[in-house]
């Protein structure tokens, strides 16, 4: 099996990027893949805990657990979850916040690179 990273660059509220991402990320895991996943942008606000479910509305907290728990790796962008007033206490457990040189050197390494965002 080989290793995945995505890049994750979501913008304003109602795109789906996230979600794609996650399960993109998913269904790659259950195949056996090693992925990394990183949080840019709007996307960090997925790395806060205590997110709350709703009907008919995206929550992916339980699914990041899953896969953090399956050895995957979940980093958020320090810079833009500082922006957005995140800090280490409020991330999910076992999600990191990394610099931008994490997601290089994740990059570098991978088999394959999806960038997902930035629209």
């Amino acid at each position: 099996m080989g290793k995945l990273t995505i890049g994750c660059f979501s913008s304003l509220v109602g795109s789906m990027t996230l979600d794609f991402a996650v399960k993109l990320a998913e269904a790659a895991r259950k195949k056996g893949h090693d992925v990394d996943v990183w949080l840019s942008g709007n996307g960090t606000m997925l790395a806060k805990k205590g997110q709350r479910s709703f009907k008919d509305y995206s929550a992916l907290e339980k699914t990041i657990t899953e896969l953090i728990a399956d050895g995957s790796n979940v980093v958020a962008c320090e810079a833009c979850a500082e922006a957005r007033g995140i800090h280490k206490e409020d991330l999910i457990s076992g999600l990191g916040i990394k610099s931008a040189d994490w997601y290089l050197a994740s990059c570098f390494s991978a088999d394959r690179v999806v960038h997902i965002g930035g629209e």
